[in-house]
């Protein structure tokens, strides 16, 4: 090989690793530069954010925040490159991709609000390249396009939606599928890291879409929830094994996500939140939250969903009497007749946050 030509390969070389390093946004002067933020670890943003550092390369560092400190110490001690970070602040100032999962708009407002608050990231932080914000939160369609606006105009970087399905399960299994509101030549990026705590990416299109997409999903969440529940209860009650009748079920046109993946039956898939007691899965309040922010989006655009407002009832129900921790699932009682004459959808709280 004469020396034009090593020195033309070795070019193309260093081409192609500038090229990549640009592609996933980070500095390519060093590989050290590389990091991580990632804020709310709860029930879901715990697994994802254990997926995110187990795929991510050894020496890229992570900056992690919640509001429980104990929990943020925990994660930081069971994995290497990981920091504890004192605030939201710290994290958006180290990291240039920066991943929120939070569970109120509220919440959401408050992080970016301190996050962003001068002095500017551009020029104040120890790191100065272009942030990547991306907000898994299932939220108002409104707070997200503020908070989207806020991040654009002020230069510190971009944000899109990119809220997620699969529940607690599949976030631990790194099986979710997220859907993503973001301009065209964003989502490369964005599906390159949401593809290390998930299955699937879907472009919905520009900002607010994925929220749009989610709202429309976890809607009829709710209603395959209450649906399953009526059903399983028909079929035990007729004196049908529990797991026969879900395994028929999820072989026929009856199948859907709650009857196959998180079945409301104690014992019908090991490990599942029913049977666990309904703890540790999707909580009764954050399932009547977002069926009040879908109706809430639809009544915008005109449009008047009637199973809603029943279902509403039926979660609110739940909440009052189970409490909002709980599983969405245990609102299997709901569907038996001891309990659906005793309960009191009358005295059920307006509202659900998950703070409550």
């Amino acid at each position: 090989m004469s020396n034009a030509t090593l020195a033309a390969a070795r070019q193309a070389f260093r081409n192609t690793a500038t090229s990549t390093a640009s592609r996933r946004g980070f500095a390519s002067a060093s590989r050290l530069q590389v990091s991580y933020g990632f804020i709310g670890l709860g029930r879901m943003g715990y697994p994802m954010a254990q997926n995110l550092r187990a795929k991510i390369p050894a020496s890229d560092t992570m900056f992690v925040h919640d509001v429980n400190a104990s929990i943020v110490e925990q994660f930081a001690s069971e994995h290497k490159n990981v920091t504890a970070a004192k605030d939201v602040r710290e994290v958006s100032e180290n990291a240039t991709t920066i991943i929120t999962v939070l569970p109120e708009p509220h919440h959401v407002q408050n992080v970016f609000r301190n996050m962003l608050q001068p002095p500017t990231l551009k020029s104040d932080a120890p790191i100065r390249d272009d942030r990547l914000f991306i907000d898994c939160s299932t939220i108002d369609v409104r707070s997200s396009a503020t908070v989207a606006e806020a991040t654009h105009c002020s230069g510190q970087g971009k944000f899109v939606d990119a809220p997620m399905s699969g529940g607690v399960v599949g976030a631990a299994a790194g099986k979710l599928t997220f859907m993503v509101g973001a301009a065209d030549d964003q989502i490369e990026r964005v599906t390159e890291v949401l593809s290390m705590m998930g299955k699937r990416v879907i472009h919905l299109g520009p900002q607010t879409s994925g929220l749009k997409g989610k709202l429309a999903n976890n809607y009829l969440l709710a209603l395959n929830n209450i649906a399953t529940c009526e059903a399983m209860n028909m079929g035990v009650q007729w004196g049908l094994d529990a797991k026969a009748l879900a395994d028929m079920i999820n072989t026929a046109t009856g199948k859907c996500w709650p009857s196959e993946v998180n079945n409301p039956v104690p014992g019908v898939i090991e490990g599942s939140p029913a049977s666990k007691g309904y703890a540790g899965g999707f909580g009764t309040a954050l399932m009547l939250k977002d069926l009040k922010l879908a109706m809430q989006a639809a009544t915008e655009a005109g449009i008047q969903p009637r199973l809603g407002e029943q279902a509403k009832d039926i979660y609110a129900a739940v909440y009052w009497r189970k409490g909002c921790v709980l599983d969405v699932r245990a609102l299997l009682d709901r569907a038996r007749p001891e309990d659906r004459a005793s309960s009191n959808a009358k005295n059920a709280p307006t509202s659900a946050t998950a703070d409550d």
